[in-house]
């Protein structure tokens, strides 16, 4: 697999014509080696810079979020350029092509044997040209342009970015509810996971048990609402646990909570055990949560009185 990224690769990323790039990008160059464990050692996966597959050479999967495509050679996987030109130049493609905001091209004796999925502009196919699938326009929410490995990493850079994006906002909101999670973990580890646990699984059990009675069934589908913001505060808390392990006080909630995301989602790309560490991740931070908001709205002892000097 080859990935490509920075400054030694091609011009700075062009924000202003494909605003969303930005935030996939962020994600992309902190956890980066995450994308290589899904990619086959013949994928070509670049952040910005430019893909050319030369006259005789053959590659995998081509991912592309900034800049064009030139195929003279053979692709034995899809092309999904998200912002940049695809032009095939008498290559061979086998599987579909999707271009995200320019054209895709195809000189004659181009041959792509499945679809050509585009935005905004339509295709250009010269005569002598073949594409044994459908030329296809997507709207930008149309998930289904997207197939296989490409969409295995969408998917992975959307939970990411909105992690990283609630974990920033929540950070400038509320920076000394982290705190109090991790001062609640430190001193009661196993009321965290007891609480946790009750949490991750009591929640969607309980909208279960009230979407089967007819008076709970508002109740039922409110909790099933839920379930999606209250896991993912539970894992950004997680990933503030796992970072604070490593980048331990007066280290700033920032640094902490970066190293501790990037973490997570290396591992939460691995078949199986990426699952267990979500789970995991998220019963810690949401059980953290529940012993530091119980703590902080219970009553305070009284210190105890001085007892008075008596006078000489």
């Amino acid at each position: 697999m080859r990935w490509l990224g920075g400054p030694g690769y091609g011009a700075a990323l062009r924000l202003g014509r494909f605003p969303s790039l930005l935030a996939v990008v962020v994600v992309a160059l902190l956890a980066w080696p995450a994308a290589a464990l899904a990619a086959g050692p013949d994928d070509q996966v670049v952040i910005t810079g430019s893909v050319s597959v030369a006259r005789g050479q053959t590659v995998g999967t081509v991912v592309i979020f900034d800049g064009p495509v030139t195929i003279r050679g053979n692709v034995s996987g899809d092309v999904v350029a998200f912002h940049g030109a695809v032009n095939v130049l008498g290559g061979r493609v086998d599987g579909d092509i999707t271009a995200g905001s320019n054209r895709i091209v195809l000189a004659p004796g181009s041959v792509v044997t499945g679809d050509l999925n585009y935005r905004s502009q339509k295709p250009l196919i010269s005569p002598g040209a073949r594409v044994g699938g459908d030329v296809n326009q997507f709207k930008v929410w149309d998930a289904g342009a997207f197939s296989g490995f490409a969409a295995t990493l969408l998917i992975w850079l959307a939970i990411s970015v909105s992690s990283l994006v609630l974990g920033l906002i929540l950070i400038a909101i509320a920076p000394r509810a982290f705190d109090a999670t991790q001062a609640a973990w430190s001193r009661s580890p196993g009321a965290s996971v007891g609480w946790g646990v009750v949490l991750f699984f009591g929640l969607p059990i309980a909208a279960v048990i009230a979407l089967i009675t007819l008076v709970g069934i508002p109740l039922g589908v409110a909790l099933l609402f839920a379930l999606v913001p209250v896991y993912a505060i539970g894992q950004v808390a997680g990933a503030f646990l796992l970072g604070r392990v490593l980048i331990r006080p007066p280290s700033g909630r920032l640094p902490a909570f970066l190293v501790g995301l990037v973490i997570l989602v290396l591992l939460e790309l691995i078949p199986i055990v990426g699952g267990l560490v979500w789970i995991i991740a998220t019963v810690l931070g949401l059980g953290a949560l529940i012993v530091a908001g119980w703590r902080a709205n219970r009553p305070q002892a009284a210190p105890p009185a001085t007892p008075a000097v008596p006078a000489e």
